[in-house]
């Protein structure tokens, strides 16, 4: 089934080669049309770009009170308008009854059941909150008229009021003796006075001046009354059982602007305003979380630290922050998704580890065990009085989709929906291998495997590197359609967590402390050698590509090694010293020992435009034109240097993108095919029949 409040972007390539642009179509030089020629005569069975239009997702599912009903998310994509569009959908509890019911997002319960409130777009403008009865009537109402738009909202627990965070705009008063203006003069906008230290950010733009505050609303509408106050940024708002006091993290001291991983837990009344602290370490602490009796409090955070990353550990304190004890310290993994269970003995929480993502007990006493394992991405996002979990699901050849299961007998797990069950009928898919190599000094890294369907070991096959960003982060086993498509289209893929990525722990994690890239990349080139062995592989069409901390390697790799026939470098990092500046934060002025106007050697060593002398690959930079992370300055500075050097090369600006290039529905088609079409231009390594010249000179 599909959402009825939506129109559904009609198949075919011709829709596609409409949304990517005639003059993208027209321009496609003669190996790249070639490659669409072939392209549509792969066989039918084959899961490509053309699907895509059609594709769904799941999200947030959420347990009634009584657990007989789930209420989630549903999100697809309106073709016609390129966009992304989210309804809330309705079933009960054993996936039966399935059915729309009211467009919107970010969907809670009240606690009788009655009501739902969540957020959609309202009057005046922007997001705002609503709540639906879910009788037969099902009345709704718009219970905000705000300008700013809110989030995280949440009941309190007599039903009768909703929490929720807004930005409160603070603007400083600058007077200036200008005389006045001329009658009918139209002068130039006044100037944006900046004095914020983060004053901007990706998919954001300029942020406004003012702080996040905690608000609380009648449930029947009426005017927000702000709770917290102060020059201060408040994050999160959980209810207290008792109503009477809302939980977040923050930082309320006179530096806070110029603090580094830093935070801690606080209380504020709703009725009063008066604010206590409950955690005082130095470090980041965040996630409170109350006990259904309202004793405890559970938490995330870790002692201070100059490491690059460090893994969280669950704590537990008293309710007034006495008391405090790690449940989790030899756990080395950060614990999400905080659920007490119903009893109050303990706490459950999922686990990224080892690219899959699984759910985990720990008992007051700290007894820690593990309740789902195997390959797969499983979200948690509700648990019910009797047990009944509720999340979401993804495996390489299984999309995200909703799953239950009761946490005594978590083996017994039942998948809910299948949104994309009638576009992937019929479909082969391609299969994913996990493998395990080894790195320099001795380090074992874990990488996957994605071979195209009919894949016969006996052929020869192009290979792509895929390189995640972060650099701290963690690919996955999750589904995968970027990969899918390539897949298609007879390349094999391998993707790998190097040294830095998150999920191994946090000595893995901090190894590149002031020194990325480095060994990193010869755990990305051990992969390509191990992958290489097996047989399978034209080592005359290798290629490689990745956004952001991808980036930042792949223009490192084309510095370093000669062997890969064509490179695509997309939103990267290639000037540290002109990055940290320039970045949407002050953050990366900590990626290195010293500040750069200390000793800028070392922001010098680790930047990829400093070994740009050495690039004979033909190297693609994209990235989108209101990137605010990876500015465009960065991709400039590449593509500029590579030109005066005559290496072939191509810079693809995406408009309304900002960090990456795929948020757009539209971008995303043009990001893989763009991708396929550099890479088809090359069918060797620099030096090589076919490949790009040694010398250009």
């Amino acid at each position: 089934m599909h959402p009825t409040p939506t129109i559904r972007a009609p198949r075919g390539r011709w829709f596609v080669t409409a949304l990517l642009g005639a003059s993208t179509a027209l321009t496609l030089p003669a190996p790249a049309a070639l490659h669409a020629q072939a392209a549509a005569a792969m066989p039918a069975n084959r899961l490509t770009i053309a699907d895509y239009f059609n594709w769904q997702d799941v999200s947030n599912p959420q347990l009634s009170p009584d657990g007989q009903q789930i209420l989630y998310t549903r999100t697809w994509i309106d073709g016609v308008n390129d966009k992304r569009e989210s309804a809330l959908w309705l079933m009960n509890a054993d996936g039966t009854k399935n059915r729309f019911l009211v467009k919107g997002s970010s969907a809670q319960w009240s606690p009788d059941g009655t009501r739902i409130v969540y957020l959609a777009s309202g009057e005046p403008g922007g997001s705002q909150i609503f709540v639906r009865w879910m009788d037969a009537e099902g009345a709704t109402s718009q219970i905000t008229r705000l300008v700013e738009s809110p989030s995280g909202i949440s009941w309190s627990p007599d039903g009768k009021h909703i929490a929720f965070q807004m930005q409160v705009p603070k603007r400083e008063s600058w007077p200036l003796a200008l005389p006045p203006a001329p009658k009918g003069a139209k002068w130039t906008e006044a100037p944006r006075v900046v004095t914020s230290v983060k004053y901007r950010a990706d998919r954001q733009g300029f942020l406004p001046e003012g702080f996040s505050h905690l608000f609380v609303v009648s449930a029947d509408g009426g005017a927000p009354r702000q709770v917290t106050s102060g020059d201060w940024n408040h994050g999160g708002g959980r209810w207290t059982p008792d109503g009477k006091a809302l939980l977040f993290s923050g930082l309320r001291t006179d530096d806070w602007e110029y603090a580094w991983r830093e935070s801690d837990v606080y209380r504020v009344d709703v009725t009063t305003g008066a604010v206590t602290q409950l955690t005082t370490r130095k470090g980041p602490d965040s996630n409170p979380t109350p006990s259904p009796d309202g004793r405890l409090i559970a938490y995330t955070g870790y002692d201070s630290t100059s490491a690059t990353w460090q893994d969280a550990s669950l704590y537990v304190m008293d309710a007034d922050g006495g008391n405090v004890r790690n449940l989790t310290a030899s756990l080395d993994r950060s614990p999400g998704d905080l659920t007490w269970a119903p009893d109050g003995r303990g706490i459950y929480f999922t686990v990224q580890n080892e690219g899959a993502s699984n759910l985990h007990y720990v008992s007051l006493a700290g007894q820690h065990r593990a309740i789902t394992t195997g390959a797969h991405m499983l979200g948690v996002s509700d648990m019910g009085k009797s047990g009944l979990v509720v999340g979401t699901r993804s495996t390489p050849t299984e999309p995200n989709d909703l799953v239950a299961f009761d946490v005594r007998t978590p083996t017994q797990l039942r998948k809910l929906t299948h949104v994309n069950g009638d576009l992937l009928a019929g479909k082969q898919l391609a299969s994913t291998e996990e493998i395990w190599y080894t790195s320099v000094d001795g380090m074992r890294i874990q990488g996957w495997i994605v071979k195209p369907p009919d894949f016969d070991p006996a052929k020869k096959y192009p290979l792509m590197l895929e390189i995640h960003g972060g650099p701290h982060s963690m690919y996955n086993v999750g589904f995968s359609f970027a990969r899918q498509d390539h897949a298609a289209h007879g390349y094999v893929l391998l993707y790998t967590n190097p040294r830095g990525s998150t999920g191994y722990g946090s000595a893995f994690g901090n190894a590149i402390k002031n020194a990325y890239p480095g060994k990193d990349y010869d755990d990305l080139m051990a992969g390509v050698d191990s992958v290489i062995k097996r047989g399978y592989i034209d080592d005359n069409r290798l290629y490689v590509f990745g956004c952001s901390g991808g980036g930042v390697l792949t223009s490192w790799i084309v510095g370093q090694t000669n062997r890969f026939s064509a490179a695509s470098a997309n939103c990267p990092v290639t000037n540290w010293l002109s990055f940290v500046g320039t970045t949407d934060g002050p953050s990366w002025y900590r990626n290195f020992e010293k500040f750069p106007w200390e000793d800028p050697s070392e922001h010098l060593r680790r930047s990829p435009l400093m070994y740009v002398g050495n690039v004979k690959t033909p190297t693609m930079l994209m990235t989108g034109v209101m990137d605010l992370r990876t500015p465009m300055p960065q991709t400039e500075e590449y593509y500029e240097a590579l030109k005066v050097l005559k290496v072939p090369t191509a810079m693809v600006r995406f408009n309304n993108e900002w960090h990456g290039t795929s948020s757009t529905p539209s971008n995303f088609l043009r990001t893989q095919a763009f991708l396929r079409s550099w890479f088809e231009r090359w069918k060797a390594p620099p030096g090589k029949p076919g490949g790009a010249p040694i010398s250009q000179e």
